[in-house]
Parts: structure tokens; sequence; C-alpha cells
């Protein structure tokens, strides 16, 4: 089969033909119909997320079709069309899981980073972490929900219920979290990157009641602010924006440093958290939400050939929407 192979960290993916992979007992094969190119790719590809498993098919928000079932597989049937996200395989043993957080197993394997994942055309993945997806998306449609959608929608239900809500980044995650924010009757307020007029017009398309640069305050106090740029000095930034018992919700599983900043914009029972991968429940309550909330992901199809093209669109805040490799 096709596949776009990590070999090293800070190294283009290389186009390889090799061997496909046999499901295991309880795992799926899975035709790959399209893999969304998510962040995390790229701290990956980049060496920020260290450790990965070498050599490596990254991607992981996957959407395909069952061809083949391991023993004991009983959740889908061949034919059937599944999604496989980042979190790929718990214990089911330690504290975590047994506690309803296993997205904080201490032993989780993700996929496209300790699992082989989607950008070639066939894939593995175990049963449990695979989830049947909406008629009403698409392939190319349904791709960033796997992330994009899971983690934004986490990340989105951490800032508690307050009306208005800052996003920081408006990129896969905010668009679709904008959706979200619009169809419960919430105000969001995008943050680009100063300057950028394109994204700013794009959040605004999307139902932001405001949108201007990172480096401007809203035009009034925020009950909560979600960070999904990988910069560690908007944290200080969104605690200023937000008011007395406001939230900071950081969505992205690596950030750079964030900067020393006084007590005092911490003070007043403001609180600042981080979001750690998903959990089952997360898929299914989200999966079930997005065609009733309407959401309409904005994508920009690649071939599976040019993997690196995207992943350098992304780079460089090229995309509106979402990249989605297409096999």
């Amino acid at each position: 089969m096709r596949a776009q192979i990590l070999t090293a960290a800070h190294q283009p993916l290389v186009a390889r033909e090799i061997a496909p992979p046999r499901p295991k007992a309880g795992e799926v094969l899975i035709a790959v119909k399209a893999c969304a190119v998510c962040r995390t790719d790229l701290h990956i590809v980049d060496g920020e997320l260290a450790h990965p498993k070498l050599p490596l098919v990254p991607g992981h928000e996957i959407v395909g079709t069952v061809v083949e079932a391991g023993a004991g597989v009983d959740r889908f049937s061949i034919g059937d069309r599944v999604g496989v996200p980042w979190l790929g395989w718990t214990c089911g043993a330690c504290e975590y899981c047994k506690t309803g957080r296993e997205n904080l197993c201490d032993r989780a394997r993700f996929t496209g980073y300790q699992i082989d994942g989607g950008y070639a055309e066939l894939t593995v993945a175990d049963q449990r972490y695979c989830f049947a997806i909406p008629p009403r998306f698409d392939d190319v449609a349904a791709a960033p929900l796997l992330c994009a959608g899971l983690i934004g929608h986490r990340t989105f239900r951490m800032a508690g219920e307050g009306e208005r809500i800052g996003i920081y980044g408006f990129g896969a995650a905010a668009h679709i979290v904008a959706q979200i924010a619009r169809y419960e009757g919430r105000k969001i307020f995008a943050f680009t990157t100063p300057g950028d007029a394109a994204a700013q017009d794009f959040a605004r398309g999307l139902g932001a009641v405001w949108a201007g640069g990172s480096d401007q305050g809203p035009p009034e106090p925020l009950d909560a602010a979600l960070i999904f740029a990988p910069v560690g000095a908007l944290v200080p930034a969104a605690l200023r924006a937000v008011k007395k018992g406001g939230t900071v919700v950081c969505g992205g599983i690596h950030m750079s440093d964030i900067p020393s900043f006084p007590y005092a914009i911490l003070w007043e029972e403001r609180v600042v958290r981080s979001v750690a991968n998903l959990t089952r429940r997360d898929a299914e309550e989200f999966l079930a939400l997005a065609p009733t909330a309407g959401i309409t992901t904005v994508t920009k199809p690649y071939p599976l050939a040019e993997a690196n093209r995207a992943l350098a669109d992304l780079r460089s805040g090229n995309l509106e929407g979402a990249a989605v490799l297409v096999p």
C-alpha cells in the first residue's frame, strides 16, 4: 500500500510502498478514505512531541471503511464507515481508566504517534476506539471532526456555561467550536495573528461577534477564553481578557513556554487549565451533536502524495479550516 512515512523528526515525510497491516484480535482493518491534517501532526514532525514510534505513519483524524475484522470484533461489520481519533488504546486498569478519565491513562497509546495512522491507504485500529460517522457528513467533511471537533468540543465544555467566549487561534478546531457556540446562543470573540484580516473575516463569517488581533483586548470582558494556538504568551493575554472568576482553557497538546505574569491577573478566582486528549464518551457525545447543531466543516483536500505540502500550508497559516489528505 502507499503511505507517507516519518523517518526522523525535522525531516519531510517520505512516500513509500509498504506491506499492508494485518488486524489482530479486537482490531479492524480500514481502507482510508480521508485523513485530516492536525497541528499535532506538525508537533510530531517538527520534534516538539518527543519519542514517536519510528518509522511512523502519521495521522489521527481518519475516516474509512472496514474491510477486514480481527478475531472477536463485534462492534463493526465489513463495509461499515468508521472514524479513528487520537486516543487509540488505553489499559482499562489504571486509576484514571477506572474513574472515567481514560484520556489520562498511564499507558495510553495514540494514533499517528505510537500507532501507525491514516496517512496511508490502509490502517488498523482497536475497535473500541472507532466510531460510527454520522451519514450527514461525507468522508472529507467528517475527517476534521475526529480531532479538531472532538478536542475543540472538550475544550469548549471545560470553559463552563458563560455567554462570552474568546478563542485564540482561529483554525480547524476554532471554526467548529464557533458553530457549536452559535448553536447554543453564545457569543464568540475571535483573536488571530495581528493583522490577519482573512482569518478575522473567516471568524466573522462563522458567527463571531468580534474579531481582532491577539494583541488587542476584547470590547467587553470574557467569561472564558479558549487557546488553540500553541503560543504560551497568549495565556497572560487571555487572563487579562477574562473577567473575575473566568476560565482560560489551553486546548493544545503542545504549547511554547508560558512567560511569567503578575499574580494580579490570576487573582479574583480566575482559572487556567489544560485539556488532555479525549475520552470515548467525548466522541459519542460530539458525533451525536454535530449533525443536530448543523456543523459544517471547511476543508481543503490534498492528494496523499502531497502530505508535505499540506503540512507546510498548516505550518505557515495558509489555510482556512482543515487540510484533508485523500488517498
